[in-house]
C-alpha cells in the first residue's frame, strides 16, 4: 500500500531570465520585466511530495524530520537569499526559470533520497504561477 506525504519548504531568492546569447531587444521581447538587469525576486513556495510503502515498524513512510533535514541543506541553505544567476553554480548556464529551478530541486533531492521512493516537486513562483516536476 502506497501513501503520498508532503513537506513544505520556503526560500527567497532573484534571478533574472535572459538568454546570453539573445540581444537586449529580444530578449526583452520574451522574458518582458523578468529580463530586468537588476534582477527580480521572488517568495518560492516548495511541495515535495514523497510517494513509499508504509513502514510498519515506524507507521512512516520516511520520517518527515529526515526529510526536513534534507530540504533545508539541498534547497534552502543553496537558494534562500541568494542571486540564482550570480550565486548558483547550477544555473550558470542554465536560465533560472521556474521550470528550472524545479527540475534542479528534484535532481538534489532525489540523490539524498532513498530509490525507493517516488519523489516530486511543485514549486509555486507567485501564489498563481507554478510548475510540477515530474508530471
Amino acid at each position: 500500500m502506497k501513501v503520498a506525504v508532503y513537506r513544505k519548504a520556503h526560500f527567497n531568492a532573484a534571478h533574472r531570465l535572459y538568454n546570453k546569447s539573445w540581444s537586449q531587444e529580444k530578449n526583452d521581447k520574451v522574458f518582458g520585466l523578468c529580463n530586468n538587469a537588476n534582477w527580480h525576486g521572488h517568495n518560492y513556495e516548495l511541495l515535495v511530495k514523497v510517494i513509499g510503502e508504509i513502514n510498519p515498524d515506524t507507521g512512516y513512510v520516511i520520517d518527515l524530520k529526515v526529510l526536513k533535514d534534507i530540504i533545508k541543506e539541498e534547497v534552502e541553505e543553496r537558494f534562500d537569499h541568494k542571486n540564482l544567476n550570480l550565486d548558483c553554480p547550477e544555473f550558470e548556464n542554465l536560465n533560472p526559470s521556474a521550470e528550472n529551478i524545479a527540475v534542479v530541486i528534484y535532481d538534489l533531492l532525489r540523490g539524498r533520497l532513498d530509490k525507493c521512493f517516488e519523489i516530486q516537486v511543485r514549486l509555486y513562483e507567485t501564489e498563481r504561477n507554478f510548475v510540477e516536476y515530474p508530471v
